[in-house]
């Protein structure tokens, strides 16, 4: 074999090992120390898909986290986000539930057609179906979302007595104020100039002029020119959540609840959200990450899209603000048990 055929060999032998050894460092990182099973929740006249996370080892019972999601077409692993996270929870000795929004994933529906209440009667469900499952403690059930789960959660929580506890990671307070808040956040963050940002408010108070007068989609396509930033099943998703505000179900809540806020949250005003969450009489942990974005993603992957791929696929444990998951499943063990 000549020299130069042998250095094209060496080469691509090298090559293969080292494909090899980043297909097995996803497969590792991605390998989580729990057991999933898919199951089927009723839910009326039909049934949510589901996935049921337990720890690997026992039997049980198992304390419950029952997830709700926050907005957008979300299944029922997060496209593989809440993965750290189940694990995490499951070496505390947690189960953790989650299913497929309507109308994702093969499920039944249409997310856009629901209601903060709809979504609520969800979760009820599911906690109605965990607690006539073998190997669940029914007494150790509690609840975690994210940022749009802050109009859901409360609702559940108000009602729920006997719920153990709830994580609530960025949640929203007021659906108005949350929108004006998020809109000039991210005008800042873009550096607008003064004449965008006018722009832009009077866009918006527009937008909610429509709403506050339930006007059709057609309107509000008139009104803005033609065009605008919604589609009509958006606009029908708006037109029904338009007026939540958590205040009064928290004000209702007494429930264990850590709450958990970003530093750099362009989606919700953080300083509302924990005055508000302050007043209610629940007990009360307040954890905050300084270097995280709203989905309380560490600084350096945030701003990112590849950096969040090639974290998600190496080392998806790592693309949460320090202390994230810890401090979560130290939650459980030391103030839920």
């Amino acid at each position: 074999m000549s020299r130069r055929l042998r250095g094209f060999v060496a080469a691509g032998a090298a090559l293969l090992l080292l494909v090899i050894a980043g297909v097995a460092a996803v497969v590792w990182q991605n390998t989580y120390d729990l057991r999933e099973e898919r199951v089927a929740i009723p839910d009326g006249p039909r049934s949510l898909d589901g996935v049921l996370a337990l720890p690997a080892t026992g039997r049980g019972p198992y304390g419950l986290v029952v997830f709700v999601h926050g907005d957008g077409p979300v299944d029922a692993t997060q496209n593989g986000f809440y993965r750290p996270i189940w694990e995490a929870f499951a070496r505390a000795g947690y189960a953790s539930l989650s299913w497929n929004k309507p109308g994702v994933a093969g499920s039944k529906g249409d997310w856009l057609g629901q209601s903060m209440e709809d979504r609520a009667r969800e979760v009820t469900a599911a906690i109605a179906w965990a607690r006539a499952r073998p190997g669940l403690d029914g007494r150790r059930i509690g609840l975690w979302g994210a940022s749009q789960a802050g109009w859901v959660m409360p609702k559940v929580a108000a009602r729920t007595p006997d719920l153990r506890f709830v994580i609530a990671v960025s949640p929203a307070i007021n659906w108005l104020r949350q929108g004006r808040y998020n809109l000039l956040a991210e005008l800042r963050a873009e550096g607008a100039s003064p004449a965008t940002v006018q722009a832009r408010l009077k866009r918006s108070e527009t937008t909610r002029s429509l709403l506050r007068r339930g006007a059709t989609f057609e309107e509000y396509r008139a009104a803005m020119g033609g065009t605008g930033d919604m589609t009509e099943a958006r606009w029908g998703f708006a037109l029904r959540n338009y007026t939540e505000d958590a205040t009064e179900d928290l004000s209702r809540v007494r429930v264990p609840t850590l709450l958990v806020l970003a530093g750099h949250d362009l989606n919700v005003d953080v300083a509302d959200t924990e005055t508000v969450y302050r007043a209610s009489p629940a007990p009360l942990w307040v954890k905050r990450y300084p270097g995280a974005d709203h989905a309380l993603l560490r600084e350096e992957v945030a701003g990112s899209e590849i950096r969040i791929v090639l974290a998600a696929l190496f080392a998806p444990r790592n693309l949460f603000a320090d202390g994230f998951l810890a401090d979560q499943a130290g939650f459980l063990r030391r103030e839920i048990g």
